[in-house]
């Protein structure tokens, strides 16, 4: 009989021989080679087969849909602005680097309970402040309910549209900067509102930078596109 643990048959021999133990450098190389395929594959090879199939066929998105005016780059449909003059409709607030920077993108990462969030801090507007900014600027009562979307910032800090609703708080400011009526501006909101995606996907939103050049050109001589 085997002196061994491991089970036995008739002839003494082990049924479960031990498996070897591996080596180290046998596992730090099939690791090392998987990382630098995949981010060959997925990193490199894939992005590069979407775009050589994309450009052709949507060459405006594929450009960053930029927006032209005057045959200089002014903005993106996908990337916000920030507007502060009364004449303009102003964006969301942004958390991306110093605003709206598509190369920092990114959210406050303060959850609902930190008091940062809604008191603020030295270096950074809590919502507490936003909404008295935004109530003063729009000629809103102290206690008057605003959208959320005009005092938290986007996860991206990038977004481009503001809700419809932020946007009608908006209309008498703007209408009195640049002495046209309500009305007039309101249809204009109306024109540059989107629906829903599809019909069914996110929520109806108002594109900015679009709904402010709109409102430039119709004005002869009307305030500039800067910002």
């Amino acid at each position: 009989m085997s002196d061994s643990n491991e089970p036995a048959d008739s002839t003494g021999q082990e049924m479960f021989p031990p498996v070897p133990q591996a080596k180290l450098s046998e596992q730090i190389r099939p690791a090392i080679l998987s990382v630098l395929v995949l981010t060959l594959l997925c990193g490199c090879g894939f992005p590069c087969l979407l775009f050589a199939i994309t450009w052709p066929l949507f060459p405006r998105q594929t450009g960053g849909s930029l927006i032209m005016r005057g045959g200089a780059v002014i903005g993106s449909d996908l990337i916000g602005q920030q507007f502060t003059r009364p004449e303009y409709f102003q964006s969301r607030p942004s958390a991306a680097g110093a605003g709206y920077d598509g190369t920092s993108s990114g959210g406050t990462n303060l959850g609902p309970n930190n008091p940062k969030l809604k008191s603020g801090a030295a270096d950074f507007a809590g919502i507490r402040q936003l909404a008295a900014e935004y109530r003063t600027q729009n000629g809103l009562r102290a206690d008057a309910p605003i959208p959320i979307d005009a005092v938290t910032r986007s996860g991206s800090g990038l977004d481009p549209h503001i809700t419809p609703a932020n946007a009608a708080l908006q209309i008498r400011r703007v209408a009195r900067a640049r002495g046209l009526s309500e009305e007039a501006v309101r249809r204009r909101v109306a024109d540059h509102t989107e629906g829903r995606q599809f019909g069914f996907l996110g929520s109806p939103r108002v594109p900015v930078l679009e709904l402010n050049l709109a409102l430039d050109q119709m004005q002869q001589g009307g305030p500039s596109t800067s910002h």
